[in-house]
């Protein structure tokens, strides 16, 4: 990397591919980024929509603190003359660093404003960065990061391309217990291949885990120093790697801020400081803020526990309401609650205005928990404002051993069929990144959760199975079904009223109808005079079968069978010819 620094400041343009620089090597990660030379008193890049650039300064006074001590914001003047104040990170040393993206083409003009209004070299820097339009094929700079769609229901990029998420829980995943950057590839590129398009991962401050456990470092450590006095900007050198990496893969992270129980241990000024070096770090890349994972859940052994929550809950209300303030380039907000009700973001804040999405934890167990996943589902959907409910934390594959891959693949059918926006699946080894002959061990509170490696978690077959889901139903515009459980009815009843069918779609145009068992159904309120070509697909392969064409009878039915000898869950998708 060949570096001229002309005056204080050079500017960095993140780009699709990678290399290795000397402070790559240094740790051992690769750097997704290159430098072009600058000058101080006009510094000026060109960038591609939607790709982060990264401006460099150095200070030109002696700062003892300057995590502490100094505040620097860049604010930037688009085109139109828009004006986005973006926060700006300790680098460290004399380095800070501001990043941009956006998806408007032309000048983007900057000055800088640091709180030390003498220190030349980070208050009142200009320049600007001129934005083109992308020429590759990443659909996350292509059509733009995620946001909510106009009807509070769905996700879609920032040109109006639908997005429908399905996430894999990647808790751990910037500790070194994966390694990088061969097994975090791997790992990435078998997500990448099953149609994975988000990956949930914490920003180093874990579940299951103590302070400091040695399990959560990195290459680099930490990311607080023992007694929380500053953050250390290189924890998150090296975790800088494997999000970029993430991100040019096509998978958007949505980043955990930190374990809700982390909070007493930093204080909520910390806390809120953490929130901020992350939104400087990573806002302007195409993520999503989840603030905190179990938000209402208390350290295991604080005495009491669980009990505790809603003052903890408290704390982080406040911490979300500032990340709201500062969250610069608008990436989408929500929280993750325990698997205590009410088991939505919503129910646990009270405040749902400080949340773009909902976000639920419903249990992990067998078909037990559909029941309770449905049914809190259902009451986000009910709930005002309206948004997109996503179920973050639902039946981990292999759990404990215990849980196949049909109760997966039975969540993410029946929550995406009764109008969740995505789905998120798990497996155990995974989150936790257990590793071959060296599993995570146990947690606080003294159990664990099983030894299987990450290496064969990766090939549980639910993984591939919720993926099979996601390609049918963007295949046929999942962006425009409704939920309608009355289209379906099992042939002989159930005893257990949510072990039903699942239907949704577009009236006259479509339907999709999940059955969770090898029973046969009949499909109902078919419209008058409308003929449906009919098509049966196993969830489990992905194959499809056609059955010819259906046209309801007097009372508007009629019936389809599963396979013979059928015995496991199986769908059929109705189209109007």
């Amino acid at each position: 990397m060949n570096v001229k620094t002309l005056g204080t400041a050079i500017v960095i343009p993140f780009l699709g591919g990678v290399f290795r620089s000397w402070i790559g090597f240094a740790l051992g990660v690769v750097v997704a980024f290159s430098c072009i030379d600058a000058s101080a008193a006009e510094l000026a890049s060109h960038a591609q929509t939607n790709v982060v650039q990264e401006v460099r300064f150095e200070t030109a006074r002696s700062h003892p603190d300057p995590f502490n001590d100094v505040t620097f914001d860049v604010v930037f003047t688009d085109p139109s003359g828009g004006k986005l104040r973006v926060p700006g990170f300790w680098a460290g040393g004399k380095v800070w660093k501001v990043r941009y993206a956006s998806g408007v083409v032309g000048a983007h003009r900057f000055r800088s404003e640091c709180s030390d209004t003498h220190d030349s070299g980070l208050h009142g820097i200009e320049g600007q960065v001129r934005v083109e339009p992308y020429r590759g094929a990443n659909r996350l700079y292509l059509h733009g990061p995620i946001r909510v769609a106009a009807d509070r229901r769905h996700f879609e990029h920032a040109d109006g391309t639908p997005f429908l998420w399905l996430a894999d829980t990647w808790w751990m995943g910037l500790c070194k217990r994966l390694h990088w950057p061969d097994e975090f590839e791997s790992l990435t590129a078998d997500r990448k291949a099953k149609g994975f398009n988000v990956i949930q991962i914490v920003a180093g401050l874990y579940p299951d885990q103590g302070p400091f456990d040695p399990r959560g470092a990195n290459e680099a450590g930490f990311p607080w120093e023992k007694d929380y006095a500053r953050i250390r900007p290189e924890y998150f050198d090296a975790a800088d790697a494997r999000i970029h990496y993430l991100v040019d893969q096509g998978l958007a992270p949505c980043i955990v801020g930190a374990w809700g129980y982390h909070l007493p241990w930093l204080g909520e000024a910390r806390m809120k400081q953490h929130m901020r070096y992350l939104v400087a770090r990573y806002g302007a890349m195409p993520v999503v803020w989840c603030v905190a994972g179990e938000v209402n859940l208390p350290y295991y052994l604080t005495p009491g526990f669980p009990n505790g929550g809603e003052k903890q809950a408290a704390a982080w209300t406040r911490v979300i309401r500032y990340t709201r303030s500062i969250n610069a380039f608008g990436r989408p907000i929500t929280t993750h609650p325990t698997g205590i009700p009410p088991l939505s973001a919503r129910g646990v804040l009270k405040d749902a205005a400080l949340l773009d999405f909902d976000m639920l934890q419903t249990g992990h167990g067998l078909r037990e928990v559909l029941g309770p996943t449905i049914a809190a589902l259902r009451t986000s959907l009910d709930a005002n404002p309206p948004m997109p409910v996503v179920d973050g934390e639902v039946a981990y594959e292999a759990l404990n051993g215990r849980i196949p891959a049909d109760i997966p693949r039975l969540m993410c059918w029946a929550c995406l069929l009764s109008g969740a926006a995505g789905h998120t699946y798990g497996a155990n080894g995974i989150w936790q990144l257990n590793r071959r002959n060296a599993p995570y061990g146990n947690s606080p509170h003294g159990g664990n959760y099983g030894a299987i490696p990450w290496d064969e978690a990766m090939h549980l077959p639910g993984s591939a199975q919720v993926g099979l889901a996601k390609k049918l139903l963007e295949s046929l515009h999942f962006e425009k079904f409704a939920p309608h459980a009355e289209w379906a009815r099992l042939s002989t009843p159930s005893t257990d009223k949510w072990l039903v069918p699942y239907a949704a779609g577009i009236p006259n145009r479509l339907r999709v109808i999940y059955v969770p068992t090898g029973d046969a159904i009949t499909v109902r309120g078919l419209e008058p005079g409308v003929r449906y070509a009919i098509t049966r697909f196993d969830p489990v392969t992905g194959k499809c079968e056609k059955l010819g064409i259906a046209q309801g009878d007097a009372e508007g039915t009629w019936p389809v069978a599963p396979p013979q000898g059928w015995d496991h869950d199986w769908v059929v998708v109705l189209e109007a010819k």
